[in-house]
């Protein structure tokens, strides 16, 4: 067994094993992910979900589910698990499990009398095709087995319904058929490792049930479209590699790609395996452009989260190549001194002041984890020179350098930091004026483009920006610190000071370059200390507030409420870090090897073998949001890496 696994009692525990979730993905943005007993529960679930680029930029479930059917001796046994409307599951292929285990890729293991499947699952890194392959572990003579497959063809933010239009014709192919529901989506090729007869008897299986998005406000109820099912016979000792995917292949060679992939996998056999195994997930690959993708299983590129994740996701493993890739993919769509937040072309959001400024961050941290400087000048420098500009001079977003050398952001209505949740058109946060982190970023940002531009000998820029990083540093002091508060403002604008107290005064004096003292740091780390760190993250503000919501629960504009008034976050933690290490050495490694160690029991709950996007604020601290969120391993994977360097340089 391996590092991660599940037996019997939790398997069958259908309020333990529904809430938690596999996924596995590809390098071009697909994935295949469901509950670890094989029971969808959100709309997000399938085990082939890809692009559909002609369509749009979201994902699409094109296979949906598999039900497995065992004969026997007269006897039949299914090993699927669904859900329908009202509770009701149906087949209970559950009860049959006897093993779950993640190492490296899922592996289920189910006993029915003296028969004993095995069930293994992978996504091919480099096209959209999962492999299902199925050991007949134990058994007494030959035993059928049935595959019926269950179609949805619809984007992963609709559900599919019964209807006439759809296609259901068939298509023969080499071990399999294909089937495409509607025009203009990929055909699906699913085929066999040896011959299996294909009986075509098109279906609608009504009201599927997903009791995440029920729980979560939205519509939860689906019909699928199951096309007919496959036959074929396993005796003991056989195994039968299933291919799923957008293009036919030859299954003659279907177990050995199968074998080939599975070698491909950082194994999952500690922590910081499982959090790298789980880091190349979020890397993609598609059209010469390499970028990260921001959670699974709804979110897709974001500027922001792509910046803050890109060093935890590539350097910590010595990955250089991939940092550059990303990098340069962002750099073609810098407009105007911005990074688009979300989106690509046409349909990009230029709705973030912080995006770009966490792009200078980003290139610090390859200089502090690599040791490496040169050349960054030549190759980054214009596109540095042109943010810099844009921000002192004005660029969309009233986002400009006011004489006191802090950036001004942000207009009524809008929400352009990382808390930017709007409810019914009201920014739930809005922070329009001084924002602590942009400022602290903002200074971060000069100060490493003079490093860079003077050991380049670029003696023109340095002229022209040497001036700033003083004015900013005393600025900074006298607009956001409060001597008697101990702590920083969280924003100020024409009329006040807001001493709402939120991790962003963490990220500010978390900086390699910050314009805090050492004392505005230690009552900044003091104050998040108390207040805002919990085993999960840092609280988005302090409970001690009237705002302060503990649990992200809800429909949608119950937990957009909460998600930044309350609701914790790991990726603050690698900058809590970062800052508490700075400050207190030696001395302070043993407690931030607490909160990195802490996080070990996450891996069997939510998404299984990674962090989530959120957790709750008040104890139990549960887990929310997306099961898979970059930020949130990369972080924790920075924090590591921190200790690590910390054990070298003692």
């Amino acid at each position: 067994m391996g590092y991660i696994k599940f037996d019997k009692k939790q398997l069958i525990n259908l309020n333990y094993s529904l809430n938690r979730e596999k996924l596995r993905t590809n390098r071009a943005g697909g994935y295949a992910s469901s509950s670890i007993i094989n029971c969808n529960t959100r709309r997000y679930h399938g085990l082939l979900v890809v692009p559909q680029p002609l369509i749009d930029e979201n994902n699409h479930v094109l296979l949906a589910d598999l039900d497995e059917t065992l004969q026997s001796n007269d006897f039949e046994f299914h090993l699927g698990s669904r859900m329908y409307q009202g509770g009701v599951m149906e087949p209970k292929g559950h009860k049959y499990l006897r093993d779950y285990d993640m190492d490296p890729i899922p592996r289920l293991v189910f006993r029915l009398g003296n028969i004993i499947l095995i069930k293994e699952l992978i996504f091919t890194q480099t096209e959209d095709r999962i492999f299902i392959k199925y050991t007949m572990k134990d058994s007494i003579g030959k035993v059928k087995f049935r595959l019926r497959p269950f179609l949805a063809f619809r984007s992963v933010h609709s559900l599919s319904k019964a209807n006439t239009y759809v296609n259901t014709h068939f298509k023969p192919v080499k071990n399999g058929v294909s089937w495409q529901m509607y025009q203009g989506y990929s055909p699906v090729y699913m085929q066999f490792s040896k011959k299996a007869e294909y009986v075509h008897v098109p279906d609608w299986y009504y009201n599927v049930q997903y009791i995440r998005e029920k729980e979560r406000g939205y519509d939860y109820l689906e019909d699928l479209y199951t096309p007919g099912y496959f036959e074929t016979e396993l005796e003991k000792g056989e195994s039968i590699v299933i291919s799923a995917a957008l293009e036919e292949k030859n299954p003659a060679y279907f177990k050995r790609k199968f074998l080939a992939e599975v070698k491909k996998r950082v194994p999952r056999s500690n922590f910081e395996n499982s959090l790298q195994n789980a880091a190349e997930e979020f890397i993609i690959h598609v059209k010469n452009q390499t970028e990260i993708i921001a959670g699974y299983p709804w979110f897709g590129r974001w500027g922001r989260d792509t910046f803050i994740a890109l060093p935890g996701l590539t350097l910590t493993s010595g990955d250089k190549k991939t940092f550059h890739a990303v990098v340069r993919t962002m750099l073609r769509e810098l407009k105007e001194g911005l990074f688009p937040n979300l989106g690509h072309g046409e349909e990009a959001s230029y709705n973030s002041v912080d995006t770009s400024l966490w792009f200078f961050w980003a290139l610090h941290q390859y200089v502090l984890m690599t040791g490496e400087s040169k050349n960054l000048w030549s190759s980054y420098g214009k596109a540095m020179k042109n943010i810099l500009n844009h921000y002192k001079k004005g660029t969309l977003h009233n986002i400009h350098m006011h004489e006191n050398g802090l950036l001004w952001s942000g207009e009524p209505g809008s929400a352009i930091t990382w808390m930017d949740a709007v409810v019914n058109g009201k920014p739930v946060t809005g922070r329009v004026g001084f924002a602590v982190e942009i400022n602290a970023l903002w200074y971060e940002a000069i100060r490493f483009s003079l490093h860079l531009a003077e050991e380049a000998n670029d003696q023109g820029f340095v002229s022209r920006w040497k001036k700033w990083p003083s004015i900013i540093e005393n600025s900074f002091a006298d607009t956001f610190w409060d001597k008697e508060k101990g702590y920083l403002a969280d924003y100020v604008d024409s009329e006040h000071k807001d001493f709402a107290i939120r991790p962003n005064m963490v990220l500010a004096v978390s900086l390699p370059y910050t314009p805090a003292t050492p004392d505005m740091k230690s009552g900044v780390l003091e104050k998040a200390k108390n207040e805002l760190l919990t085993p999960r993250g840092l609280r988005s503000l302090s409970p001690r507030f009237p705002e302060y919501k503990g649990k992200y629960w809800g429909n949608q504009t119950e937990r957009d409420l909460a998600y930044h008034q309350g609701t914790a976050w790991p990726w603050l933690l690698g900058f809590f870090a970062e800052a508490w290490l700075d400050l207190y050495g030696e001395e302070g490694k043993e407690f931030i090897r607490g909160l990195y160690d802490g996080f070990e029991p996450v891996l069997t709950e939510a998404g299984v073998g990674t962090i989530s996007e959120i957790y709750d604020g008040d104890p139990p601290h549960e887990a929310r949001g997306a099961i898979s969120q970059a930020w949130s391993v990369a972080e924790l994977l920075r924090i590591k890496w921190m200790l690590d360097k910390k054990e070298k340089t003692k």
